[in-house]
This record gives structure tokens, sequence and C-alpha cells, in this order.
């Protein structure tokens, strides 16, 4: 099998991110945000009103996913009121026996079904493992179960066997491999197999030789997911989409947000990493996490038209420069309000900061 190539113009990205404050910090009087809040998505609800879903953080980094009413002044938004949980790690899948945790949610409103679809990890007894969450109202969220990867010959492996983490949709349906329109997800495979079995080393599908975590993209079928909405954990079709190349992420790189629908195409804001890069799931300490944007056709998001050689934002101020894992801009999310697009993004793993889309 032959990935898509990468390698795109690199000046091409009309846009910025402006850097507007932070709007949550953790509660030191909540146990459950003693390691931070970080991370969210968010979702419009019924009423009208804008609510963040923050990952937050209990002492032995156990995390659970909230929910917090987005709080909007003069178009701005400033910070956040509080109001409960709405997932935790509590199916024998989402924790082992000293670990736990639900983990980085990304939300997407998906418009032919009509309902939120929250990607977020379970951090069971195998490391972590993709899983879906689906909700009509934005406060009651049903879990769908752990997504699964359909097998693809031509890959000679099994994507189920790995890892996989920055699971993200694609708000609206786009053509797929075989130019039906298909619902497609972006997905981050971690070939690494030493954390669980050493000396076991990577083992990239056959053709792929890039083996540090890239981005790649699934389909499904829409049809099936419209009669049955079990099929949204059903992936097929994925293929390698774009791996690191700046000096930005150069150790690795993962989806942020859901893709941004612009007149280019498809603006995909990610992270890129650059550092150290440790084995397992542990924390990054040395790392550095940017946030840069690559932009993919409309007609086929397969196909990269450019990408950004420098950050469009990178750690500079002090809640991103020191914290739970210090050096870290991890966006998560993008909304617009009153016509300006607003990114929302992790903060050295310990707080939750909001920067300004624009295009240039």
């Amino acid at each position: 099998m032959t990935p898509f190539p990468s390698s795109a113009p690199t000046t091409a990205i009309p846009y910025a991110l402006t850097r507007l404050g932070t709007i949550m910090t953790a509660d030191p009087a909540d146990p459950l945000e003693a390691e931070g809040v970080l991370n969210p998505g968010t979702a419009w609800g019924p009423d009208g009103e804008l609510y963040l879903y923050p990952r937050v953080v209990a002492e032995g980094n156990v995390s659970r996913i909230a929910r917090a009413r987005v709080i909007i002044e003069d178009g701005v938004p400033t910070g956040v009121e509080r109001l409960g949980l709405v997932l935790s790690p509590d199916e024998q899948w989402e924790h082992g026996h000293q670990n736990a945790g639900v983990e980085d949610p990304r939300i997407t409103f998906l418009e032919p079904l009509g309902l939120h679809v929250m990607t977020y990890i379970a951090y069971g007894p195998l490391g972590p493992r993709p899983a879906l969450a689906y909700s009509r109202d934005t406060v009651t969220w049903h879990r769908l179960g752990p997504i699964q990867f359909a097998y693809q010959p031509e890959l000679a492996t099994d994507l189920n066997l790995f890892a996989n983490k920055d699971i993200v949709f694609f708000p609206e349906p786009v053509p797929g491999p075989d130019g039906k329109p298909r619902i497609a997800v972006l997905h981050r495979p971690m070939w690494d197999l030493d954390w669980l079995r050493p000396g076991e080393g990577a083992r990239p599908p056959a053709g792929i030789d890039e083996v540090r975590p890239s981005i790649w993209i699934g389909y499904i079928d829409l049809d099936e997911a419209t009669a049955d909405i079990t099929a949204l954990t059903r992936l097929h079709d994925s293929a390698m989409l774009v791996g690191p190349e700046m000096a930005y992420e150069s150790a690795k790189i993962g989806a942020g947000p859901s893709p941004l629908r612009v007149p280019e195409g498809w603006l995909l804001l990610h992270h890129g990493v650059s550092g150290a890069t440790p084995k397992g799931f542990e924390l990054a300490y040395g790392s550095r996490y940017s946030a840069g944007a690559i932009l993919l056709d409309a007609e086929d998001p397969r196909r990269v038209l450019a990408r950004s050689a420098e950050p469009l934002l990178a750690p500079e101020t002090a809640e991103e420069l020191q914290g739970t894992l210090g050096n870290v801009v991890f966006p998560t999310a993008v909304e617009d309000i009153g016509g300006r697009t607003f990114v929302f993004y992790g903060m050295a793993d310990s707080s939750i900061g909001v920067a300004e889309l624009t295009r240039l």
C-alpha cells in the first residue's frame, strides 16, 4: 500500500492564531481537579449556550470528562461555570488495576445524523484505546464502545493491536475512496509495542516506512450509520494521511479539533511535538507541543494541499510553559461565536486557554 504523499507547499496557510487568555484553571478545592483541567471538547446546547467538556484529572492521573457552560462577554469566551461530570472511567475496559481514565474528548456535531459524537481515549488495562459516546442534548452521553478497525489485507496487520489517539470526526460527509459520501475520521496509531512486550519494537503496516506517530484517515459508511448508530464505531479504508515533516513536529503529530471547512478546503489544526519522545505513555518531559495547520482537499481529504512550516501557536506564556507537563499548546476544539472563530486548547496539561483564528 502506498500512502498519499505528505509533502506539500509550506507557505500557503493563510490563517493565524492569536492567544486571548486562560478560561479555566483547576479548582484547588476540588479533588477531581487536583492534577489539572485540560484538552476540552465543545458543543452548542439546544438552549443556545456553548458548553465546554474538559478533561479533569484527579490525584493518581485518573481522568474524567466534565461539563461547563462557557461564559461569553462581548463576543469572547472569558470563563466557565462548572456543571459536574458527564463521563467517568466506570467500564472495565476504561481502567486497570493501577490506571484509569477517560481522556481528551473531541466533540463533533454530525449534521447527517443530527447528534453530537464524542471521541475519547479510554485508559484501560492495555493502555489507551479510542472510544465513542453520543448525545442528542449535550447533557446525557451514551457510550457506543471502543472503535473497531476493519481488517485490510494490504496493510498486513491488525490496526486493533495498536494504541491509537487523537480521534477526530469530519463534521459533514466527504467523498470516500470509492467517491461515495462517507463519514471521515482522523486517527493516530502508534506502532511501538515495547511498552507491552519489551523488545517487540515498532511494527508499522506493510508499505509504511514512517514509524513516528502520524495522522491517518479512515471512513464510516454513511448509510449504515444512519440506519444503525453503532456503525460509527466501525472504521474501514484506513490510510496514512500525513507524517511529521517540520522541525516543530519532528517527534510526532496528531489531529486537533474537527477539521474546519474553509474556502481553500478543509483546515486541520494539529499539534506537532519536538524534543524527547519517551516509550509507552509516560509524560513526555522535555518535549515541546505546538499548534500547526494543514490544508486538505475538499473533494478528497486524503490529499494534502499545504501545511505550515512554522507553528501558528507555540508555548510562550507562563501557563503554557509550566504545569503538569510544561511547554504544551494542545488544540482540541474550535467554535464560531458571533462570526468569529475561537480555538480552545490545553495549556501545559494543567489549564485551558482560548485563541482566535483569523484569516490573513
